[in-house]
């Protein structure tokens, strides 16, 4: 989920920043039906829920991985990849697809590494999850599907895989949008203390850090009913059903779903070094390089992670066209709770 420091930093704003951002709250109905952008298309509104699985799911070599991903939309179509967080998968996004292939794109929604049926294709390489090891498993599957340049959008994980593309691999990005702006992780940042409010929402994070985490994340049955209790946590007005959960919890059992999630909230708080391979990657990003791309960045009101504001705190991080949205009632996983204001943000990054 999202840097603990940012969310520290948006708190530390106090009420008044918040109390004016919140109302000009618009519901993912309302931006569904306005028309955002006079030389963009209107995204038609959809019930979120309308669709529950993709087709099909396609299998690629690209880099160390063999990659799951679905694909919607016509072949020659500009490229969207849409990037899952955790606790999640590409279900986040399977009214968005359809609402963005409607509309003429090639939508590319893959499983992260450790997820779903990602998988890596030597025994021996090193199951680690630094943020630019997962950047580079994207730009790999751009290289291996032959996408030279595409919209990237994400939430959580994925928002921050699409903000580091943006920020060291512009030349492959069209357009970004990045779900609780700006999430490049500082890892020096995160060893200072946060306020106690941020501290207690980062709770699994901890918990990771212990042996008994480790236990509970190896175990599938208790992983599975974790990442339950943590989608109704930074949801709290998401009434999703238990097929909705269940199709979702599939992608946990992956073999490597553990080593993955357990490296990277060990890895971004310091707790284990990264591989050497990506020293250089992360030295860059230490330094938190802007984005120049053309940007539409979204909070989620009702995402603890996200005070309700106005995007202020992450603006200076974006330094090309840019838009900033807050949608109100909806939480952590934005494109699944909302996925017309999703698509919608997507639709109008690509026309900044």
């Amino acid at each position: 989920m999202i840097n603990r420091r940012t969310f520290s930093k948006a708190l530390g704003l106090g009420t008044g920043a918040a109390a004016v951002s919140l109302s000009g709250l618009r519901t993912d109905a309302s931006a569904a039906t306005a028309a955002h952008r006079q030389d963009g298309a209107s995204v038609a509104a959809i019930t979120p829920g309308s669709h529950t699985e993709f087709r099909s799911v396609k299998q690629v070599k690209a880099g160390l991985l063999d990659v799951g991903y679905a694909e919607i939309g016509p072949a020659h179509g500009p490229v969207v990849i849409c990037l899952h967080g955790w606790p999640y998968d590409i279900h986040s996004y399977v009214d968005v697809a359809p609402l963005l292939a409607d509309l003429g794109y090639r939508v590319i929604v893959p499983h992260l590494r450790g997820h779903g049926s990602t998988r890596f294709l030597s025994r021996r390489t090193p199951r680690t999850a630094e943020q630019s090891a997962i950047a580079l498993d994207i730009i790999a599957l751009m290289d291996a599907l032959k996408i030279h340049k595409a919209v990237l959008a994400g939430f959580d994980w994925g928002s921050r895989t699409a903000d580091i593309i943006s920020a060291l691999w512009p030349e492959r990005v069209k357009a970004l949008v990045s779900t609780s702006g700006y999430l490049i992780t500082k890892r020096s940042a995160q060893l200072e203390p946060a306020l106690p409010a941020v501290e207690h929402n980062w709770w699994y994070q901890w918990y990771f850090a212990t042996e008994r985490g480790k236990k509970a994340m190896e175990d599938e049955k208790e992983r599975i009913a974790l990442c339950r209790y943590v989608w109704t946590l930074v949801s709290p007005s998401w009434n999703f059903d238990d097929a909705t959960y269940e199709r979702t919890a599939e992608s946990f059992k992956n073999p490597d779903y553990a080593a993955i999630v357990l490296y990277n909230y060990r890895w971004r708080i310091g707790l284990i070094e990264g591989e050497h391979r990506y020293d250089r990657y992360e030295k860059l990003l230490a330094a938190q390089p802007s984005i120049g791309v053309p940007t539409v960045t979204l909070d989620a009101a009702l995402d603890p992670f996200t005070p309700g504001g106005d995007g202020s705190t992450y603006r200076d991080h974006f330094t090309g066209p840019y838009e900033h949205r807050t949608i109100a009632d909806i939480g952590h996983n934005l494109p699944q709770e909302a996925p017309t204001a999703f698509a919608q943000a997507v639709v109008d990054a690509d026309h900044l």
